[in-house]
């Protein structure tokens, strides 16, 4: 039997809750309300609720930004920045759209209790644009010329670190070691060493560290959370997650900014301690598509992917990493893949079993990137009684075979084809993306969530999390414990792809299994087929 929207129409009628709608399905559409009351009684879940947040209180945290391109632009916003330029281009996208509701959203945005008190970034253009956005007569954002002059100046509280990843760690530790607050993008390492380095760090500290995995304010995966531990998937045995893009953007090949120049950026400080190479404009901007300054599809987007996973299941580390891929769809001067194949083994792990004790145990995580289609596919978590789709909404269709509904699925109270469960946050809420690498991260709950029909910054809410745990104490939901296992495994993934082999964890000595002769962070780092050309300096 086939469902079809009509009759989901006709047989299930949502059921609004706090703006979502979620139903249960039945063999038909002209199941009575009973039987589909039946199976929700049984499955039940129940959507989660936006947690309770302690109010940002006191005087306002002293903030400095230290990065403000494209993700510090977003971080600021989240804090209820905006730059007049921004607001201006939304204004009239609101106009050309109507259901573009990016700036509506930004001014309805609560007020968080913050001073932008200072920026720090190697480009003039960017650093000036900044301090002439943000800064009031009460309020002169100043700039400094080194992360640690902002960071030992005693005029911030907290920094937010929005830089290439080769800078995330050093900057974090550096904030940690004189007790200043850190909010650091992902992932928060670019090398092994540095990982353990920033733990220890964090743990010595009196500062609250947080790493933007902002994902993990999305509602649905809190619902998703929920299902799993009331074993209604049973045992998870494989889970399939896939980055697919195919714009400029999502493959980093950013705009190259007019005035870039020798003279407006400090190019020394920008490379630190990657090689040092002739100043080069299409480095600067595409920092992403190098080893040197980034950590390709495993750092920047697989360890999405892992996180959202990670607070759903709790997996941790995965004992063994495999990966395989290439450079297939922009041989434009990059050395990191833009398809990508990563399975991470959990040999080792279960959600639960509605079977024979023993007969389950073990998962298979499998992730894979293409840089050159745009087709969407959900994520899926396959278990022995049911199937999870997940994203910025979530559904559970039952397994035929399944054990745990033997009973239902032989009465044909469920059936294989038809949802027994799913739950809309953004029912009836109209979104207008403006690019296939907005729609893919949307899809995935990366940028919003939804709160009584609501449509609220995901960002916005991992932020408040975080400056509330400032003034009041806590623990924010992305902390050192959880920075640590998602950069550890997306540096296996690299290493993986890098060396064509399987790479181990030691869970008992917590450290990856040696190779001989190898030298793990050596090889992350390693550039051997970059080759900066003169023409590698193009203006686009």
């Amino acid at each position: 039997m086939k469902w079809t929207r009509r009759d989901l129409l006709k047989g299930l009628g949502g059921l609004p809750i706090l703006g979502a709608v979620w139903w249960a399905g039945a063999a038909s559409a002209t199941s009575s309300k009973r039987e589909r009351s039946e199976i929700l009684e049984q499955l039940n879940i129940r959507p989660s609720l936006p947690p309770t947040v302690p109010e940002i209180g006191g005087d306002p945290v002293r903030v400095g930004i230290i990065g403000f391109g494209i993700r510090g632009e977003q971080l600021c916003r989240s804090l209820g920045f905006a730059t007049e330029e921004w607001k201006e281009e939304m204004r009239l996208a609101a106009e050309e759209d109507p259901k573009n509701k990016a700036l509506e959203d930004f001014l309805r945005q609560d007020k968080l209790n913050v001073k932008l008190v200072g920026v720090c970034d190697v480009f003039d253009y960017r650093a000036e644009k900044a301090i002439n956005s943000f800064s009031t007569p009460e309020n002169k954002m100043k700039r400094y010329t080194t992360y640690t002059e902002m960071i030992k100046s005693g005029d911030v509280d907290a920094v937010i670190i929005a830089t290439p990843d080769h800078w995330h760690a050093p900057m974090s530790i550096e904030a940690l070691n004189n007790n200043v607050h850190v909010y650091v993008e992902k992932p928060m390492t670019h090398t092994v060493e540095e990982t353990y380095r920033l733990r220890e760090a964090a743990e010595q500290s009196k500062a609250v560290f947080a790493v933007g995995h902002q994902h993990r304010q999305t509602l649905s995966f809190s619902t998703a959370k929920d299902i799993v531990e009331k074993g209604t998937l049973g045992h998870v045995s494989l889970i399939q997650t896939n980055t697919n893009r195919n714009d400029d953007n999502g493959a980093w090949n950013y705009d190259i900014h007019e005035k870039a120049s020798p003279q407006t950026i400090d190019w020394e400080q920008f490379l630190g301690s990657a090689p040092q190479v002739p100043f080069n404009k299409n480095h600067f901007f595409r920092w992403r598509k190098w080893w040197a300054y980034g950590s390709g599809l495993s750092g920047d987007l697989l360890s999405h992917d892992y996180d959202r996973l990670n607070c759903v299941l709790n997996m941790g580390i995965p004992e063994a990493v495999t990966a395989s891929g290439g450079i297939y769809t922009h041989n434009d001067g990059r050395n990191v893949p833009d398809v990508l194949q990563v399975n991470m083994e959990f040999p080792n792990f279960s959600t639960g079993s509605s079977q024979v004790e023993g007969k389950e145990n073990g998962m298979t995580f499998c992730y894979s990137a293409n840089l050159g289609n745009a087709f969407n596919r959900p994520t899926i978590l396959m278990g022995h009684d049911a199937t999870m789709e997940l994203g910025n909404k979530l559904t559970v269709w039952p397994d035929g075979a399944s054990t745990k509904y033997a009973e239902m699925l032989e009465t044909e109270k469920m059936r294989p084809h038809i949802p027994i469960y799913q739950y809309n946050p953004s029912a009836n809420v109209p979104d207008a993306i403006s690019s296939a690498t907005s729609q893919y991260f949307a899809d995935k709950g990366l940028m919003w969530t939804y709160i009584d029909g609501v449509r609220v910054d995901s960002t916005f809410l991992h932020m408040r999390e975080w400056l509330s745990v400032i003034k009041n104490g806590g623990k924010v939901s992305c902390g050192i414990k959880e920075g640590f296992e998602e950069a550890i495994a997306a540096h296996m993934a690299g290493l993986a792809w890098k060396l064509g082999r399987r790479i181990e964890w030691d869970l008992e000595k917590e450290i990856l299994k040696p190779i001989e002769g190898v030298d793990f962070d050596q090889v992350l780092l390693a550039n051997e087929n970059w080759e900066v050309k003169p023409e590698d300096t193009l203006e686009g």
